[in-house]
């Protein structure tokens, strides 16, 4: 069975581009959402295995949702993702409860297998 993902990034663009890259790749995305709220209502509504989550939301920040998304009973993988550099933020996204940060550019299916548990 497929490894489900949710992706919440407010850019359209990299919906799409990283949905298809990571079909490409085996997983099966369950759902999209464009703003830390609707990320949070969907996580909650699919019970994605994987959450990958922009840093930078509208709405709240993408340490806040992950946050969020770890306090729950049964919480997804959660890898952060943005434009800047990995070393900014590795351990800033750990603290928060992501599993792994990896830059849009870095992107791939290995880098996403690599934060599940077990691996």
């Amino acid at each position: 069975m497929a490894t489900t993902v949710l992706i919440v990034d407010d850019h359209a663009g990299f919906r799409a581009s990283a949905r298809r890259l990571l079909e490409a790749d085996g997983f099966a995305v369950v759902g999209e959402a464009a703003d830390g709220a609707s990320g949070l209502a969907e996580a909650g509504r699919l019970a994605p295995d994987l959450v990958l989550l922009d840093l930078q939301l509208p709405d709240i920040s993408g340490f806040t949702v992950a946050a969020r998304l770890s306090a729950a009973d049964h919480p997804p993988a959660v890898v952060i993702t943005s434009t800047r550099d990995v070393a900014d933020f590795q351990a800033l996204a750990r603290r928060s409860g992501a599993r792994s940060f990896v830059a849009k550019s870095e992107l791939s299916g290995a880098a996403l297998a690599a934060a599940l548990p077990g691996t």
